[in-house]
């Protein structure tokens, strides 16, 4: 039997228009400590967006995105932030703020292979 790990995840959500809190879930960003693993999968759907009116800048919403890919990926890439420890880093990633990429709360679990849990994640809270 595979030792399971504690992980923990936050669904990457967009608010198109914050002062009204509707949001669509794009991604989920997944920490599992004892594997050393921080990633996050997004998927943006530009029908499903527009469809809360309004203009989104699909380009910026990418870069923005792409912000916290790069952070979890560490070091050489994620800037500032990507010199935190990998703790540290999950914890900025999924701090409250009010714009238009936000974090769900924090949730924890188990798992085998945090890759895999990413995946099912993904597949069962944004595709």
């Amino acid at each position: 039997m595979q030792e399971k790990h504690l992980f923990e995840y936050a669904v990457l959500r967009v608010v198109p228009c914050v002062e009204r809190e509707e949001f669509l879930n794009v991604g989920v960003i997944l920490y599992c400590p004892a594997q050393g693993f921080l990633q996050t999968r997004f998927e943006l759907k530009e029908e499903r967006l527009r469809a809360f009116g309004g203009q989104i800048d699909l380009e910026e919403l990418r870069e923005r995105l792409g912000a916290f890919e790069r952070i979890c990926g560490g070091r050489k890439t994620g800037g500032t932030i990507g010199n935190f420890p990998i703790a540290s880093r999950f914890r900025w990633l999924t701090a409250t703020r009010s714009t238009v990429v936000q974090t769900s709360a924090v949730h924890p679990g188990l798992c085998t292979d945090a890759q895999e849990t990413l995946q099912k994640l993904f597949t069962q809270l944004v595709a």
